[in-house]
């Protein structure tokens, strides 16, 4: 039971070497893709705002010009947050995508690794108890 299970999971982890390389540059590909349509959006609600609002943002410029500078700033300040958030959303999702790529590979070598420990221990025991009966055989004679 024991050696099929390490048996699959050795299968299993070397699958995940051979197809992580894959799963790596379809991660890079993916998160810039992500990364490229949000900037996308984001650059579309600029632009629909200040074409939307050029005219009436210079005709409220011309005549109150404390006002101006006060929307000015606070659409300023949303599209800098808009843009944090988005920016430690990415930074989340890329923290997570690599702890589940690299938890299976630390996974299976600390298996690997331990099953290697178990096998010395028993070397170095059957060495302990060859020298002990050797011991014996000639406190014996």
């Amino acid at each position: 039971m024991k050696f099929k299970l390490l048996n699959f999971l050795t299968v299993c982890l070397f699958t995940l070497l051979v197809i992580s390389p894959a799963l790596l540059v379809l991660h890079i590909v993916w998160g810039k893709h992500l990364e490229f349509v949000k900037m996308q959006n984001l650059v579309c609600e600029i632009h629909k705002i200040y074409s939307g609002n050029s005219a009436q943002l210079l005709q409220e410029a011309n005549t109150n010009p404390s006002q101006y500078q006060t929307n000015n700033a606070t659409f300023d300040h949303n599209l800098v947050n808009r843009l944090l958030v988005v920016a430690e959303q990415y930074r989340l999702a890329s923290i997570l995508q690599w702890f589940v790529l690299i938890t299976p590979i630390f996974v299976g070598l600390g298996i690997i690794v331990y099953d290697r420990y178990l096998v010395y221990r028993a070397a170095m025991l059957r060495e302990q108890v060859e020298m002990l009966e050797k011991l014996w055989q000639q406190s014996i004679e």
